[in-house]
């Protein structure tokens, strides 16, 4: 009786008891599995870095037009005005007109002027003409009182003429002689006069071409009193452009964003550059629109980081340096054709496929992506 409950006993004991001792296969088995948690993680990190950095990405990025301050080259009352705010026009476009009369006055009197240059021209060419033939009865005076002369000499020789006849043929010859020379002159000024060119043309006389440069000035100053658009954008800062607002040549009006051209300027860290080349493709996406994505190319990269170009550049020669990653300006060129929903200094979000993976740079080496 005492045997077979002590035997029961322990039948109990090892059913409700502890657990017999597990294999060794079984504890293999659990170490494998210990194991293969890790190791696949290490195979599909060290995968995930070979195998990365192809794609640089960057949330400092921003979208960028051209600007364009509009002015007048004239001065004057506006008349009219087709400027509306945020509103887009097209290239050449009116924005505005001045009033144009005192230019029309202008350009009258450098009409007149030019026609009275040219009429000069005409009267310089006849005064030449007129001193040539004074020159030429000058010369045939001046030969016939030589004759004279010898004349003279020849019988003052023989004693038959007087010596007061023989001086009064000298001095004659002697006038003759001042009045050829003060023709020459007269003539020579009046050629002068012309250019040195008596058959030149009226129009390349440099008085008539002063005269037509005034003129032209004048026209242009004209056609420079209705204002038009220069380039296709969306004007901007006109909402106090108004009708009968004087302005003054050269003064900043309003400005015209230019759509045209639109790219992104990308803000990339310097550690981001190693393998970045212009003409690689880029994706952008804009936060406004982000489900979608615009295709772009790397136009060119930076001159240098921003700090180089700001207002007071770091002096990193101090004793407290302390070394931070610089960014430097990608310039991406926007392929899109449509950029009408797009408004300069959105927030975009760039990605770079420079083709190059990390690769095991431990090792020194780089994959090149097809």
């Amino acid at each position: 009786m005492n045997a077979r409950a002590e035997t029961e006993g322990k039948v109990e004991a090892v059913e409700v008891g502890v657990e017999p001792k597990p294999t060794r296969r079984r504890r293999g088995k659990r170490i494998a599995l210990m194991l293969a948690l890790p190791l696949a993680l290490l195979i599909g990190g060290g995968y995930v870095w070979v195998t990365g950095g192809r794609f640089q990405e960057t949330e400092n990025a921003y979208l960028q037009q051209a600007k364009v301050s509009i002015t007048s080259e004239a001065s004057g009352r506006v008349i009219e005005t087709k400027v509306h705010n945020d509103r887009p026009v097209k290239a050449g476009d009116v924005l505005f007109r001045i009033d144009p009369e005192p230019y029309r006055i202008a350009l009258a009197e450098a009409d007149a002027s030019l026609a009275a240059a040219r009429l000069n021209v005409e009267q310089l060419r006849t005064h030449y003409s007129q001193a040539v033939a004074q020159q030429r009865m000058a010369e045939s005076e001046r030969t016939y009182l030589q004759t004279q002369l010898d004349r003279q000499k020849d019988l003052s020789f023989k004693g038959i003429s007087s010596r007061s006849a023989l001086d009064e043929a000298e001095r004659n010859v002697r006038k003759a002689r001042e009045s050829q020379i003060a023709a020459a002159q007269a003539a020579a000024g009046a050629l002068a006069a012309l250019g040195g060119n008596a058959d030149m043309e009226t129009d390349n006389h440099p008085s008539v071409l002063a005269a037509l440069a005034a003129r032209d000035k004048a026209a242009y100053t004209l056609k420079q009193a209705t204002v038009r658009a220069p380039a296709d954008g969306i004007v901007s800062q006109a909402a106090s452009f108004k009708t009968g607002q004087f302005v003054s040549a050269g003064t900043p009006l309003f400005s015209l964003v230019e759509t045209g051209e639109t790219w992104v300027e990308a803000n990339f860290k310097e550690t981001q550059l190693t393998h970045m080349r212009p003409g690689q493709t880029a994706e952008v996406v804009f936060d406004t629109y982000p489900d979608q994505s615009v295709e772009a190319t790397v136009e060119s990269i930076g001159a240098g980081t921003g700090a180089e170009f700001s207002l007071l550049p770091a002096q990193n020669a101090t004793g407290n340096w302390v070394k931070v990653t610089q960014r430097i300006p990608v310039r991406v060129k926007i392929d899109a054709k449509d950029t009408d929903l797009l408004r300069t200094g959105m927030s975009a979000t760039v990605t770079i496929d420079t083709k190059v993976a990390r690769g095991f740079n431990f090792l020194g080496t780089a994959v090149a992506a097809e």
